[in-house]
């Protein structure tokens, strides 16, 4: 999409827009407004950047209606980033967006059928648990293989719970214990801050309960601990409500870890110096 087309676009959306409540868009734009060099960032660049801003910060009617109009004229131009971004938002129903499945799997199969692992790895998400109405686990291994096998930390964490829980695979504690703490020893900074949470939480489950590995309550609570402070950062800074549930989980582990231990101790005599 040629930028200076949005040129006009751009210039309304900073008109109206709150400098109190969306400080870094504000600064953003401004900056981009006023420098001689916009034109060199792309309609995608400006779109990424103020998605990446002001987070988790609710999105006015009309920034809505800009981000959706850059990125669909990224996708007339077959850009599959565009439709698998596009479908995000429609999913997560995050920043002010409309939350749907069908409008999301609609964008997903798009940049799937372009070769987009991410869109592949979402439609993953959509088929394990039903978001169009039907649960389909082969589709959902499919897709999920196929990011495993490009080194996406969450398609191969995905995996490990159809093994954990026997969908459409064998169920195999040991082995979804094996792909959680390999999704750990390959953690790169980037993807700690929406990977770690979840596997850290499912490893503190598996060692608290002695799945597919043997009981440690101590390395259990060590890990519900850890999933907190992730999913604490995905919840509530990055607008992920999503995982609410995840964070409610680490926290009433830790509880239960803390009684166990309490228990080791009844009957303890103590002598102090």
């Amino acid at each position: 999409m040629d930028i200076s087309v949005l040129y006009m676009d751009i210039e309304d959306v900073f008109e109206n827009l709150d400098k109190d409540r969306y400080p870094e868009t504000y600064y953003y734009l401004e900056n981009w407004l006023e420098t001689d060099e916009r034109f060199r960032d792309g309609a995608e660049t400006v779109c990424y950047t103020i998605a990446e801003s002001d987070k988790p910060e609710p999105w006015t009617d009309e920034i809505i209606q800009f981000m959706e109009k850059i990125l669909l004229a990224e996708i007339a131009d077959g850009n599959d980033d565009a439709m698998n971004s596009l479908g995000a938002f429609y999913y997560d129903g995050r920043r002010g967006f409309e939350q749907s499945f069908t409008i999301a799997m609609k964008y997903y199969n798009m940049a799937a059928a372009n070769g987009n692992r991410q869109a592949q790895e979402n439609l993953g998400y959509c088929y394990y648990y039903g978001r169009d109405g039907e649960v389909d686990y082969e589709k959902a291994f499919h897709y999920f293989a196929l990011g495993a096998f490009d080194g996406h930390l969450i398609s191969l964490y995905k995996i490990g719970d159809m093994y954990y829980n026997g969908y459409y695979v064998k169920k195999n504690l040991k082995e979804a214990f094996v792909i959680y703490e390999r999704c750990i020893e390959n953690m790169t900074e980037e993807a700690e801050s929406y990977v770690a949470g979840p596997v850290l939480l499912r490893l503190g489950n598996m060692y608290l309960n002695g799945e597919g590995t043997e009981k440690n309550t101590r390395t259990a609570l060590a890990c519900y601990q850890s999933a907190e402070r992730f999913l604490y950062s995905m919840v509530v800074d990055d607008g992920n409500y999503m995982y609410k549930k995840s964070l409610k989980q680490a926290i009433e582990g830790q509880e239960k870890a803390r009684a166990e231990m309490a228990k080791m101790m009844d009957g303890k005599e103590w002598k102090f110096d």
